[in-house]
């Protein structure tokens, strides 16, 4: 057992887009990742996908996820449900950051491109 800090999410080379991952696998977990993300307004992840069950909680602004050639939107007290091998991409829409909460059913998070191409992230998963 461990009682963690809540790190703020810092800058990553994806533009737009800061990065904390809270706990996964370097914290002692086995079978589970929590990240928190704040992408700026306009910004997006790549289009991806992950090998495990993914929740995205929306703690504030306004996102889309796009997935399977269809937009969803999102806010504020949202939840994204995202099934293993979904390939989906993340969008922030409104005026200010989007800020949400990532929760992985895996630890490291296994991320991939949509060819299924390894995704190699500029941050600890």
């Amino acid at each position: 057992m461990q009682v963690l800090a809540q790190t703020h999410p810092e800058p990553t080379p994806i533009p737009g887009v800061a990065h904390a991952t809270w706990a996964g696998s370097d914290t002692g977990l086995a079978q589970l990742s929590v990240w928190r993300q704040r992408l700026e307004p306009g910004a997006a992840t790549p289009p991806h996908q992950h090998g495990c069950d993914e929740v995205v909680l929306c703690l504030s602004g306004w996102g889309e996820v796009h997935t399977h050639g269809r937009v969803h939107r999102f806010g504020p007290e949202s939840v994204v449900a995202l099934p293993r091998d979904q390939v989906h991409q993340l969008f922030s829409v409104g005026a200010v950051p989007l800020e949400v909460i990532g929760i992985f059913a895996g630890t490291p998070v296994d991320t991939r491109l949509p060819d299924g191409e390894a995704l190699e992230l500029p941050w600890r998963s």
